[in-house]
């Protein structure tokens, strides 16, 4: 029980105030002139203006509170090593379980994990389990941790509480550990370009060692090994060597009777930028489709295009003089000789071999192709006549041959069921009707396939559209020169531009467009698996997780040509897969997570914080192999300092909580009214003597 004074004036305090000052100076003024009675009515004007204040006792009944304390397991990525994690259960169980023995202590237990990117926020945690307990209440913070935080407050003055700060720190003194870290990686690089990444060996906890081993990985294929001596940068140059991310791992040999090798390993991710795709055009003759192409590839920013149409054949002799021309002589030695392996893409549209170029650069052509180059021929009538460019060392990649027919009618072009799988012509806008929503054509060269898939056909299953692969190279036939209806809106037109930038972007080996992939993506905590593939059915993937692990995962198909399959990524770090055949590879999260750049335990980090709340940080064992001792806990009223060796002290807290109030009114009732009529009756006695 608590006693205390209140008062419910029924004037304003400035006007009781007034007349206080009133009394004393009527009280003073009597004094000063010796009149009787006196200091009577300064007693009576007291006890007037104390009635006016209502004064009362009253009486409260509180209960004390208990005090918070609150018990912080740290459960970071970091804690799993060695024995670390089961120590911390350990001793946090301990704890918890001594406090709850003290009757006037609430035990508040937090766990904190790694945020991924940010590491372990220890402190941000704390603040949110304690969010809800008013700071007075709060006795003290006791962590379990190995002492590696990212969030540490540089002041005391910053924390989320007012009471000391313990620290158990787990791990043990004679830790080591070896670690590889990125010093320095390009973000972006040219595909075939040389870049450099600057990578640094460090060899945590012991001194002195000769150079070590790092093995360098370019999406989970060894490309070469070097030397590392610890402590020092050492420059590596890596080639771009396709667009999209190119993942290059770097991995160091181990340390005997290191913590961990988790973080012998460190990925630079670089992605692959391609120059200006260089597109060669030759149209054989100006004809009302030739600007549907040019038209496209223009629109492509991606795209630098060099063009030539063949104004004036050599047969065409009318006697006009070569200097009098105003035509720009095909530069036939430069493009198919000189510079053809500067090219990705030649486009031969409605081209006849009239004797423009000589036989020995269609064969340059062809060994163009067989190195990785691309062709695309867009036949008219004059693939089935008399100067087929079939009838050139062409022949020898081009995936059909001419019938000699041209079959001149209305159909729409269909997706064959390959075509359907195949990422050129899957899903095109209109596809999935029957007729498809796209206006008629009305010639189709006939031939025959000998090689490739067709996509797309004509009437009377015709091949209409070819893609085949020769060696490294890729080649595409559109075996009709009608396309430019749909560009120009006849009967609603097609979807043109989408068919020809994919077949543009397929021939230049998009990775987007590979026909048999197999990708790995990390997304929202999840591992995705997507094949895409031109057969019926799918194997199942076998998915290795960063800590060698292995999962076989069935694939479901999707949509035409597409399988997937997906699984929890239950950690951090560099994922592959495969289905004995293709390979993908991936990573989840910060290519240098904060949370294992340092393993060893450190005492030193939590050292400021602890002594400017008068707290302790203290070891949990002092071996690998000993057992976690728990200091003794110390309720303390009053004190500055709260541990020393072997003891944890918690600053008790005062506050309460009230159950009820009594109220004693003075100048209420009969006891007001006679101790008034007490005074007054006394002052009138006094003056009338």
């Amino acid at each position: 029980m608590a006693w205390s004074l209140s008062f419910d004036p029924s004037l304003p305090w400035w006007l009781l105030a007034t007349g206080l000052a009133l009394a004393l100076a009527i009280t003073a003024l009597a004094l000063v002139r010796r009149m009787r009675g006196a200091l009577l009515r300064g007693v009576a004007f007291l006890a007037l203006l104390a009635a006016l204040t209502d004064p009362s006792v009253v009486e409260e009944e509180r209960r004390p509170l208990p005090s918070v304390v609150a018990v912080v397991s740290d459960r970071s990525g970091s804690q799993t090593i060695e024995t670390r994690g089961e120590d911390t259960r350990t001793a946090a169980a301990a704890l918890a379980e001594r406090l709850r023995a003290f009757r006037d202590i609430d035990v508040r237990e937090i766990a904190t994990e790694a945020s991924g990117t940010d590491g372990t926020r220890l402190f941000s945690d704390i603040a949110r389990g304690l969010a809800d307990v008013p700071p007075e209440r709060i006795a003290g913070v006791i962590t379990v941790t190995d002492g590696i935080i990212h969030d540490i407050p540089g002041t005391a003055a910053e924390l989320p509480f007012r009471a000391p700060f313990h620290a158990m720190i787990t791990g043990h003194e004679d830790e080591i550990d070896r670690r590889i870290a990125i010093v320095s990686a390009p973000k972006f690089g040219l595909v075939g370009s040389t870049q450099e990444i600057r990578v640094r060996v460090d060899d945590d906890g012991t001194t002195g060692g000769g150079p070590v081993s790092v093995t360098l990985r370019r999406d989970g294929e060894e490309i070469a090994r070097v030397d590392a001596v610890p402590g020092t940068e050492v420059p590596v140059e890596v080639t771009v060597d396709h667009g999209s991310d190119n993942i290059f791992e770097f991995e160091t040999s181990p340390l005997e009777g290191e913590l961990s090798a988790v973080n012998n390993r460190a990925v630079a991710i670089v992605k692959g930028i391609r120059e200006n795709l260089r597109v060669l055009l030759v149209s054989g003759e100006p004809h009302v489709g030739e600007r549907t192409w040019r038209n496209l590839l223009k629109s492509d920013a991606s795209v630098d295009l060099v063009h030539f149409t063949i104004l004036r054949p050599p047969e065409k002799q009318d006697g006009t003089p070569i200097n009098e021309l105003s035509l720009i002589a095909f530069p036939t030695r430069e493009l198919f000789s000189t510079k053809i392996d500067e090219f990705d893409l030649i486009i031969f549209d409605r081209y006849q071999s009239r004797g423009v170029l000589p036989l020995l650069y269609f064969d340059n052509i062809a060994q163009f192709v067989r190195k990785g180059g691309a062709i695309l021929i867009a036949a008219g009538p004059d693939y089935s006549g008399s100067d087929s460019l079939y009838d050139t060392p062409l022949s020898g990649v081009l995936p059909a041959a001419p019938t000699g027919n041209d079959v001149e009618e209305p159909y729409r072009a269909a997706i064959t069921d390959i075509g359907k799988r195949h990422p050129v012509t899957r899903d095109l806008p209109g596809s999935d009707q029957t007729p498809p929503a796209w206006s008629r054509w009305f010639r189709i060269i006939d031939a025959a396939a000998t090689e490739g898939d067709a996509v797309m056909s004509g009437p009377g299953d015709r091949p209409l559209l070819l893609l085949a692969h020769e060696d490294e190279g890729r080649v595409a036939m559109l075996l009709s020169d009608q396309v430019w209806l749909w560009a120009r809106g006849f009967e609603g037109g097609g979807p043109h531009v989408q068919l020809l930038r994919r077949l543009a972007h397929w021939l230049m080996k998009e990775p987007d467009l590979e026909e048999e992939s197999l990708r790995l993506m990390g997304r929202g905590g999840r591992l995705e698996v997507e094949r895409q593939t031109l057969g019926e059915t799918a194997e199942p993937v076998t998915v290795t997780l960063p800590g060698g692990e292995t999962r076989t995962l069935p694939l479901q198909a999707a949509a035409p040509g597409i399988f997937r399959a997906d699984m929890p990524a239950p950690a951090l770090g560099l994922y592959a897969a495969t289905d004995g055949t293709l390979r993908a590879i991936t990573h989840v999260g910060p290519t240098d997570p904060k949370e294992f750049r340092l393993l060893r335990s450190s005492m030193t980090q939590l050292e400021p914080i602890a002594e400017a709340t008068g707290g302790t940080v203290q070891r949990l064992k002092d071996t690998a192999d000993g057992a976690p001792a728990i200091p003794r806990i110390v309720p303390q009223q009053g004190a500055s300092s709260f541990g020393g060796d072997g003891w944890m002290g918690l600053r008790m807290s005062d506050a309460y909580e009230v159950t009820g109030i009594s109220r004693l009114p003075l100048f209420n009732g009969l006891l007001g009214l006679a101790l008034l009529l007490g005074v007054l009756g006394t002052m009138w006695y006094r003056e009338g003597r």
